[in-house]
């Protein structure tokens, strides 16, 4: 099994909004699980260490996924559908903005 730092059918590409940004290459349902963003860790800011997929997505007002706590981790899911090409949002809770 070979190791692979991104779910299937996401990418890292330049962003309109920040940088480098999360986007999908294909359409995603509502409540389409991504991963885990962040692993509980008090040795990093915030007490969470990143994971490449927690590394590379953007703050937004109107964000299409979320990030959301299971025990001690963040996980990412979707909260709308999003659409082949489209970057990968969150509304940032963990970090001061």
């Amino acid at each position: 099994m070979t190791y692979k730092p991104l779910p299937k059918n996401l990418t890292i590409k330049q962003s309109g909004i920040e940088g480098l940004g999360l986007f999908s290459s294909v359409d995603y349902p509502p409540l389409s699980e991504f991963g885990i963003s962040h692993i509980k860790d008090e040795r990093f800011e915030g007490g969470y260490i990143r994971t490449p997929l927690g590394g590379f997505f953007n703050h937004s007002d109107a964000p299409n996924c979320e990030a959301y706590l299971d025990g001690d981790f963040i996980k990412l899911r979707s909260i709308k559908k999003i659409l082949e090409g489209e970057e990968l949002t969150v509304k940032y809770w963990l970090y001061e903005l």
